[in-house]
């Protein structure tokens, strides 16, 4: 992997992301629009479908020798070392309700090492980005990129803990451990799914867990957090996103993060 084809295919994704959101808004609040729910009881739209199936099409056309696994479709093998993994609609549940916290995650592995990561809000016309070795951005609108950064908040009480479901910390045993880090915080809030990364990479909230992720869910994130200081890690602290849940921290609250779920028994 050099630093120019891994920068080809940043510039690449944003505007993908950008053209797969842009889709999505078409359904969004849309008052016909109809909701399956999948076998794991998960819903999914036409949006979601419509939005990856352009994703597909975009890196097949450019980059025809490169793998992709994306929630929906499933995955296309690749004999190029990179594979590309998709969430069309990272928020589907929020999707469905007309809330705007819902957001395309493109992530990018290496042989195996995420690489890179967009995270677009299309409702909020925001867009947090980074690859390996360049950094971490931030564009509002047509607003000029800023560098994105992770809080410096030191102390795990003055902390924002959010997660995307209360109720998933219980279906795996861990109910204790949502608990231990709600008494243990400041201020908790469901600010879900990418929305809550998104605040964590930017400095707007400090700790997100969730319990439960798929490899779709995760990909996008570990290269932006950890490119704007942070840590995106297992429960355990190990940084992978094949653990299948997450956590997220500014990196100096990481430790006591880890102290209190396993204090809690997680």
């Amino acid at each position: 992997m050099t630093s120019g084809n891994l920068a080809d295919r940043l510039d690449f994704a944003r505007d993908a992301a950008r053209d797969a959101g842009a889709l999505t808004l078409v359904h969004f609040r849309s008052s016909d629009l109809a909701v399956e729910q999948k076998q794991d009881m998960t819903p999914v739209t036409i949006a979601d479908r419509g939005a990856e199936q352009l994703l597909r099409e975009r890196i097949g056309a450019r980059f025809p020798s490169d793998g992709v696994l994306g929630e929906e479709f499933g995955e296309t093998a690749g004999n190029s070392g990179f594979r590309w993994i998709l969430d069309p609609i990272d928020g589907t549940k929020s999707f469905v309700c007309g809330v705007p916290l819902y957001g395309t995650l493109i992530g990018l592995e290496h042989e195996g090492r995420s690489v890179l990561g967009i995270i677009h809000l299309p409702a909020l016309d925001e867009m947090i980005w980074a690859a390996a070795g360049q950094g971490a951005w931030q564009q509002r609108g047509a607003a000029k990129p800023v560098a994105a950064r992770v809080s410096c908040r030191s102390k795990l009480a003055d902390g924002v803990f959010c997660t995307s479901d209360v109720a998933g910390f219980g279906q795996v045993g861990r109910q204790a451990a949502y608990e231990a880090m709600q008494k243990a915080t400041r201020l908790s809030r469901t600010w879900g799914d990418c929305f809550g990364y998104a605040l964590v990479a930017t400095g707007r909230a400090d700790v997100m867990i969730d319990p439960i992720m798929s490899i779709w869910d995760a990909a996008a994130l570990q290269p932006i957090l950890e490119e704007a200081g942070g840590t995106f890690t297992d429960w355990r602290g190990v940084p992978t996103i094949h653990s299948g849940e997450g956590v997220a921290t500014n990196g100096i609250l990481l430790p006591e993060v880890l102290a209190v779920l396993k204090a809690a028994g997680a």
